[in-house]
């Protein structure tokens, strides 16, 4: 698992990497940004312009004080928001990535059949309903595990990132039956590189790169378990 962060890790200045890095990071900030926008209009739409206090008076310019107030919190919510981002990214430059570590590591390899876009885009939409869904779901748990909570987020996300990742990597190479028996063979590996992609989303910059770096990853855990038989 290791070996194939850092193998992935050391092609970051292949020419086809900083072209899908730059493209994704360029989402992401899209995607980040719009949603603040919708929030801060929200603000605006639910926010009066000014508030009487008891003994002080009425106070304006609490819908500006609300806005600002707003950026730091988006700033804490665009750790969740990187999960659906990264699922997005997958799907959009899956085929990029992987070409560019199997002709780099793998180039005895015939070539791969890649995914329709109907078809990463079915696998995209749904994984991001998943995605929405079981985190809304661990957001009722955070306020009873208390320092445990990071774990949780990585340990629920970790799963779901290591599942879509591995799957749509090896459906370029695998029939759907074949994929679903090894990644059950595979499970506790794929749950544990997941989290390994799953922890440093929770770090602003950091996770605008680990998008690129879970496809590679899980690029070379497919190519060295089919390899070793797994």
């Amino acid at each position: 698992m290791f070996a194939a962060f850092f193998a992935a890790l050391g092609q970051l200045g292949d020419r086809r990497f900083r072209r899908v890095l730059g493209l994704g990071v360029l989402l992401a900030l899209a995607l980040l940004f719009a949603a603040y926008l919708l929030f801060l209009q929200g603000i605006w739409w639910l926010a009066p312009d000014t508030v009487d206090l008891p003994v002080i008076g009425p106070v304006s310019g609490i819908d500006s004080f609300l806005g600002w107030t707003s950026l730091f919190l988006m700033l804490g919510l665009s750790v969740f928001l990187m999960i659906p981002v990264a699922a997005a990214f997958t799907g959009f430059f899956l085929e990029d990535v992987a070409d560019a570590v199997e002709d780099r590591h793998y180039p005895h390899l015939p070539p791969a059949t890649p995914l329709s876009l109907s078809e990463s885009l079915r696998q995209a939409v749904n994984f991001l309903g998943v995605v929405i869904a079981v985190n809304l779901g661990a957001v009722f748990l955070y306020p009873f595990v208390g320092p445990g909570a990071p774990l949780v987020f990585w340990a629920v996300n970790g799963f779901l990132l290591g599942r879509e990742y591995f799957s749509l990597v090896a459906l370029r190479r695998l029939p759907p039956s074949e994929v679903r028996a090894m990644r059950r063979r595979n499970r506790w590996t794929l749950w544990a590189a997941g989290t390994l992609m799953a922890a440093p989303l929770s770090l602003p910059l950091v996770n605008l790169v680990i998008p690129t770096l879970g496809v590679a990853t899980f690029t070379h855990i497919f190519h060295r378990l089919a390899q070793a038989g797994r």
